[in-house]
């Protein structure tokens, strides 16, 4: 083995006596060059070969350092600013279980950019799973943050203050005096005026002397430790609700009545731990809806009159909903979400018989007012033989669109006009594939050219509204004949089922408490210190004791509460100067951190 280069600059072949020195050479080698040496002398003393500490595996470090990471306040702060985030697109785009109208509608005006969206989960964010993953991680990064942080907490809790350092009075905000009292009596007057300023205050050890140690404003830590745990059970209340809650909207027109059960709804977004055959029974029936609207045509208020019956023979009552003001039955709230209009459609064979008699409702375009509404009506039983050679079923469709106001545009009904057109051909109703009753695929449709107000033979056909006898559409296959003689009002009511609503009121007041207590108190401590100065063969009387107080803050200023504790202090143990000059006269200095 070769010898390690001389690194000592001393010459060659001069021992290195000092061990000083042999140290300082040894610390200059490479370490390397310094396993090497030292494995080669033990190797010649007859020394066992050194086994290699044992580490942890790779994984188990990157792990621990991933948890680490995970668990530490900035992480979860970043994490709830992204879950912030991840909510704007609930409230920019229509939900699904809102309206699920204005979901259709936005994917119709949208062709390109709303299956995107829809792809991405974007109408219906707070079910999806990457909101989901965020939520998650933040939960667990608050537990692990949180418990430590308490376990801490209860220790410093039940632990005394720390002990009184030598001189307090070198303290950034400190004071000293001299009084007659002795040292214990003194400490003892001391820790009365501390406790009754609330610090909590005990005597130390008599082996470092005669002390107190006080601290006050845990309570901080306390409101900080109860802000965290108050958020960590908002998302275990909003965790709740979407496990045990439900959400759905159905569209009631004027006279129907709606039962909470799962086939009633238009819309419905059950939780994962949801019973769908144990909905909370209850049933309601619109009576009327009013909608007002101001001299510019924007609407004032809406209203809806309705009859609300609870459990399966309960007596109706009359209710009224309004916008923000739903109607709560226990964990379960309705909510009035949409408007619009739903025309009088009646179909008739040639000899005037009735084959189709119903309010459609009509979906708003351009946005939630109905001044201007689509409205789809399928009429598959009709009568008419198949056609062709495959033996194609011929159905009715029409399309139309209502106009409220053809003078001002506006969304109350004044003369209302419908432009409609009329289709025959396959509906596709028999295929097994789900429609959206909302819109009409036109494959399969011929369209009809129809004779009434608009002109004979126009393939869009206007149609005067009621209320009171409406247009009369003739010109359709077979002789029949469509009518619309009136509109009725329809209305969207929003069902919110959340248990876990009670759980995140309560966490939210206890959060705000956490909030102030964090942001009020502030932690502080103060030491004081009685030693007895020395005595002269020739003085008279009980010997002096040197009083030294100090206080220190985490954060702020507390030299205007320390200068008041002083005063305090002095009062109880009172100063030499006092008694003999009648003046006072304190050696103080403050310094604020």
């Amino acid at each position: 083995m070769t010898a390690p280069p001389n690194t000592s600059g001393l010459p060659a072949g001069v021992p290195i006596d000092d061990p000083a020195d042999a140290e300082w050479e040894a610390g200059l080698e490479a370490p390397a060059v310094r396993r090497d040496r030292e494995a080669a002398e033990a190797k010649a003393a007859g020394e066992p070969k050194p086994r290699p500490k044992r580490t942890r595996a790779r994984w188990v470090a990157t792990l621990a350092a991933a948890w680490r990471q995970l668990t530490s306040m900035r992480t979860a702060l970043l994490l709830l600013l992204l879950l912030a985030v991840a909510a704007v697109p609930g409230s920019i785009f229509p939900q699904r279980p809102v309206n699920p109208l204005r979901v259709q509608q936005y994917l119709g005006d949208h062709p390109k950019w709303g299956p995107f969206l829809d792809r991405l989960s974007g109408f219906d964010v707070f079910t999806a799973p990457w909101f989901s993953a965020i939520y998650v991680l933040l939960m667990v990064s608050l537990i692990g943050c949180v418990v430590p942080r308490l376990r801490m907490h209860v220790k410093t809790l039940l632990a005394p203050p720390p002990k009184a350092p030598a001189h307090p009075s070198r303290l950034p905000s400190g004071a000293s005096w001299t009084t007659d009292l002795a040292p214990e009596e003194a400490v003892a007057q001391a820790r009365a005026v501390l406790r009754k300023a609330r610090f909590r205050a005990v005597l130390g050890d008599r082996s470092n002397g005669f002390t107190v140690a006080s601290e006050k404003g845990l309570l901080r830590e306390t409101g900080n430790l109860l802000f965290h745990f108050s958020l960590i059970a908002v998302l275990v209340g909003v965790a709740v609700g979407s496990l045990f809650g439900y959400s759905g909207s159905v569209l009631v027109p004027e006279g129907k009545t709606f039962t909470n059960t799962l086939v009633a709804y238009d819309a419905f977004t059950p939780g994962a731990r949801v019973d769908r055959s144990k909905l909370q029974p209850f049933s309601l029936a619109l009576d009327d809806f009013t909608a007002t609207y101001r001299a510019t045509g924007e609407p004032a208020a809406f209203a809806a009159a309705v009859q609300l019956r609870t459990g399966l023979d309960g007596p109706p009552r009359s209710e009224v909903l309004r916008v923000n003001h739903p109607l709560t039955l226990g964990q379960t709230k309705v909510y009035l979400t949409g408007h619009g209009f739903a025309p009088h459609f009646v179909l008739r064979d040639r000899t005037g018989q009735v084959l189709f008699d119903d309010y459609v409702p009509c979906t708003p375009r351009g946005g939630t007012e109905p001044a201007r509404s689509s409205c789809t009506v399928k009429i598959p039983d009709v009568g008419l033989p198949p056609a062709g050679p495959l033996r194609v079923p011929q159905q009715l469709a029409f399309r139309s669109s209502l106009i409220a106001d053809p003078a001002g545009g506006t969304a109350e009904l004044r003369s209302p006009v419908m432009q409609l057109s009329s289709f025959v051909g396959d509906l596709h109703l028999d295929e097994g594939i789900p429609q959206n009753v909302y819109s009409l695929d036109p494959s399969g449709l011929d369209p009809v050219r129809t004779t009434g107000a608009g002109g004979a033979d126009q393939l869009v056909q206007t149609v005067a509204v009621g209320p009171g006898p409406g247009g009369v559409v003739s010109g359709l296959p077979n002789g029949m004949t469509l009518s619309v003689d009136g509109v009725r009002d329809w209305s969207v009511f929003a069902v919110k089922h959340d248990p876990g609503k009670r759980l995140v009121l309560a966490a939210a007041v206890l959060l705000l408490i956490g909030l102030v207590l964090t942001l009020t108190i502030r932690r502080r401590r103060v030491w004081v210190r009685a030693t007895a100065l020395p005595r002269n063969a020739a003085d008279e009387g009980p010997g002096r004791t040197l009083i030294e107080v100090g206080g220190v803050t985490r954060a702020g200023d507390i030299s205007d509460e320390f200068d008041e504790l002083v005063g305090r202090l002095q009062e109880s143990v009172t100063p030499v100067d006092i008694t003999s000059q009648g003046a006072e006269e304190r050696e103080t200095r403050v310094e604020s951190q």
